[in-house]
């Protein structure tokens, strides 16, 4: 059997010191298998959103192990997190976070740009990354042009435009009616299958955790279960 993808051994997240110290995480064990489709599910104060933001590579953990690709990553430095960022993930927010007067081609270019790719390079795959959401014909459209689930598309495409190994997703239909939701969690089941890549996403929703293939619950720090779909 291939390592994971993913594992997490032990990790505990503490905040504060002292008196103010408050334990989110209280030895949290989880592997994340490459081609996964997996939702995050909890409470408020589980430590879902705790254990999202080391795997993302925005926090670390106090103790613990956290390896990607068999490699230690709560050692590494800010920089070398930055870089694991930059090269693996993508990232999907509730609220889009386009730049809002720049089209939606130069949305997607961004990461691109912040990787020093030449400019009719950052063109062509900013268009395929389009394409691949469905929004080719609406490159030079800025955001207050698009609906909102034409936005997280657009958001979509810029998490996928490098390639990454996995998808992160906060919450990505949160700001969405329930026609745009089930368009978007289809989206993400498409590229999940046809493109290979792992989908980690949170949400409160069961019904959009409903199309992940695995879903894990968090409660007071810990993982509480997890279901995983027949294959």
């Amino acid at each position: 059997m291939a390592d994971p993808l993913i594992r997490l051994i032990g990790v505990t997240k503490r905040f504060g010191a002292g008196a103010a110290a408050f334990q989110a995480l209280k030895g949290v064990d989880l592997d994340v298998e490459a081609g996964d489709f997996m939702a995050v599910m909890g409470p408020s104060g589980s430590g879902k959103s705790t254990t999202m933001n080391i795997l993302g590579c925005l926090d670390v953990p106090t103790s613990g192990a956290f390896l990607f690709r068999g490699h230690h990553v709560e050692s590494l430095g800010r920089d070398q997190r930055a870089l694991l960022r930059r090269r693996y993930l993508g990232f999907v927010f509730q609220g889009f976070n386009l730049l809002a007067r720049t089209t939606a081609l130069e949305n997607v270019e961004l990461p691109l740009l912040y990787r020093g790719e030449d400019r009719w390079v950052r063109r062509e795959m900013a268009m395929a990354a389009l394409d691949k959401v469905g929004l080719a014909d609406w490159a030079k459209h800025t955001p207050a042009e698009l609906s909102g689930g034409q936005q997280q598309r657009v958001a979509i495409a810029r998490a996928i435009v490098t390639h990454p190994d996995v998808l992160l997703a906060d919450e990505p239909t949160g700001n969405l009616d329930s026609e745009r939701s089930i368009e978007i969690m289809e989206l993400l089941t498409d590229l999940n299958k046809t493109s290979g890549i792992t989908v980690l996403m949170v949400t409160h929703e069961a019904d959009m955790a409903a199309y992940a293939r695995t879903v894990v619950h968090f409660r007071d720090g810990l993982v509480e279960t997890i279901e995983r779909k027949a294959a």
